[in-house]
């Protein structure tokens, strides 16, 4: 090997060791932290799982009411529009404009959905796009190996285990517009008070509607931890499912997909490679017609002159992304 390419070869994998350091500089790895996700990891990812079994066995002493339901539907909407309008489509990608009002409003009803403190949620996802499906990537399906074993363990980790402990992102790097909006940054320092309330409110609906101490707890366990239980998995669904099965039909860097049966349930977050192509758009379906009520919900806001500069693709820059062939597993 001459000594140009032998220099050249150098300076590449100075480079890669380079960028993987700079990489982890923007992460942070400490047993503190870790503590701190397992607790979270425990309180709002594994308990919920023992109220859907304690609310299936109550089940069996008094049928599933009427309020129950009603209950469940109401908070399920609420936090996972706070989710995916929220925390997803306004503070992580800035899609749109809103009202301080609006934005405090979105910072409660995200919180309420116990799926991380704002800040925490907004580093976390632009992390994930930055190295979407890449090493780095905090819960990619395809790290994992190949094969059967290979991909049941990636889609495992994507769904659930990753987050017992995982490198933190660093808020300072990833969310500094947050840090420096003092309104946002006091609301979501209120976190565990929000997920209170989104247990409590239901109990207390539950009981004042039914006059009974059951009702309470009926609503505690239907549109607190059952309701909690569901949009978790509804959310996690989009790292895991989304990432392995589906549609293609936009140009990405990464191994996103649409599943567009799911729309309904994720509040329109299921148009996922629509999303990765274009992740500054408030509407994630791209077109009118299609199925996404979180987008309808932002275009209500924009109707009452509560949000505004919607930034919506042009139909010539979606073309410009569109593969040839729609690929699809």
């Amino acid at each position: 090997m001459d000594s140009a390419a032998h220099s050249s070869e150098t300076d590449q994998e100075f480079k890669s060791k380079t960028e993987r350091k700079n990489v982890k500089r923007k992460a942070i790895s400490s047993p503190y932290f870790h503590r701190l996700q397992r607790r979270h990891f425990i309180l709002f990812d594994i308990l919920p799982i023992f109220g859907v079994v304690l609310a299936a066995l109550l089940s069996l002493y008094l049928p599933i009411s009427a309020l129950d339901i009603g209950l469940f539907i109401l908070f399920w909407a609420l936090t996972g529009i706070g989710v995916s309008v929220g925390y997803h489509r306004y503070f992580t990608h800035r899609s749109f404009k809103a009202t301080p009002a609006v934005a405090v409003l979105l910072t409660i009803l995200g919180s309420m959905a116990g799926q991380g403190a704002l800040l925490s949620w907004v580093a976390m996802h632009r992390r994930h796009h930055e190295l979407s499906d890449q090493p780095g990537d905090p819960h990619s399906p395809n790290l994992h190996g190949s094969g059967i074993i290979g991909g049941i363990k990636g889609l495992v980790h994507s769904h659930f285990t990753w987050m017992k402990a995982h490198d933190y992102p660093n808020v300072v790097y990833y969310a500094p517009d947050l840090l420096r909006d003092p309104l946002i940054s006091k609301t979501a320092r209120y976190y565990y008070t929000w997920v209170l309330l989104g247990l409590l409110a239901p109990a207390l609906l539950g009981g004042l509607l039914s006059q009974s101490w059951w009702g309470a707890l009926s609503g505690f366990l239907w549109g607190g931890v059952i309701r909690m239980f569901v949009v978790g998995h509804i959310i996690w669904s989009i790292n895991s499912v989304l990432h392995r099965v589906g549609t293609r039909p936009y140009q990405s860097r990464d191994y996103s997909r649409n599943g567009g049966v799911l729309g309904l349930f994720t509040f329109g977050e299921s148009w996922h490679n629509n999303h990765h192509a274009f992740p500054e758009s408030p509407s994630f379906g791209l077109q009118w017609a299609i199925f996404d009520p979180g987008y309808w919900f932002v275009r209500g806001l924009s109707l009452v002159g509560l949000a505004w500069d919607l930034r919506v693709p042009t139909a010539q820059r979606r073309s410009s992304r569109k593969k040839r062939n729609v690929q699809s597993l």
